[in-house]
């Protein structure tokens, strides 16, 4: 076997999710191989060094990481994912239950929401600064149920009066949703008002992301990444400032919202 097998097989996978438009996934492997790499201490990593004792030490440096169950799980799917295409063509041997010893599950016991004081306050509290406030009316916004990525990229063609119709950006499900008097203030003070630079860049319906790169592009992609940071950096400073103790981000305001309107 080469001495960077592994790692060679890794990034073509990686590069092949480029240029196919899946960035997001790609950014997964990224991470997943970028992990592994310093864990083994050298850059080039052979299929020799995916073993049953390997990942189990592995898995326990990912733990000392304090990195969440479900990160780790991530992390050892992907490292199955290469390891099992090294099989496929012959790079690696094929070990019966190889991964059997590593979490490689989705962990449910996690909790995520928001208690509904909480979710109150932050929603309806004023924090005493404007920045915090248009974080704060975003977050309103995304009190419907809606996933940040969907909100972020809206285009002005996705609102019809006052309906909102538009693909879920995850699962391609299209939508429409209702815009109630309650949130027409919010949408008309969150309106992006300046145009598309150019017909193959998108003219989005809130000033959140730019405009500025192409539709699906690589860079649109890392923009978002960086805004999605941003948003949950804000959200984070605006918990601070209303004295929230609860972990407050994109991810576990919408399962929240989810919790409330079940309950």
């Amino acid at each position: 076997m080469r001495k960077d097998g592994f790692t060679v097989c890794a990034n073509n996978y990686i590069n092949c999710l480029r240029q196919e438009g899946r960035y997001a996934t790609a950014h997964v492997y990224e991470n997943a191989l970028r992990s592994f790499t310093i864990f083994c201490g050298t850059e080039c990593v052979s299929f020799s060094l995916i073993t049953r004792e390997n990942l189990k030490r592995y898995s326990s440096y990912l733990m000392s990481c304090r990195l969440k169950l479900n990160t780790i799980s991530t992390y050892m799917r992907m490292l199955r994912c290469i390891y099992n295409k090294g099989v496929d063509t012959h790079q690696a041997p094929y070990i019966h239950r190889l991964f059997r010893d590593v979490f490689t599950g989705v962990d449910t016991r996690q909790k995520k929401a928001i208690p509904i004081n909480e979710l109150h306050t932050l929603l309806y509290k004023d924090p005493q600064s404007e920045k915090l406030r248009r974080t704060q009316a975003i977050a309103n916004l995304l009190f419907c149920g809606m996933p940040f990525a969907d909100l972020a990229h809206l285009e002005k063609s996705n609102l019809e009066g006052n309906i909102l119709k538009y693909n879920r950006i995850k699962t391609g499900t299209p939508m429409s949703i209702e815009i109630l008097e309650s949130a027409s203030c919010i949408v008309s003070r969150l309106r992006n008002t300046h145009s598309a630079v150019l017909p193959e860049h998108p003219d989005y319906l809130f000033y959140i992301l730019s405009g500025k790169n192409k539709r699906d592009g690589e860079a649109a992609y890392r923009e978002y990444q960086s805004t999605l940071r941003r948003f949950n950096n804000d959200l984070k400073s605006l918990a601070k400032k209303l004295r929230i103790h609860s972990s407050v981000t994109s991810y576990t305001f919408r399962h929240s919202w989810a919790t409330t309107a079940k309950y």
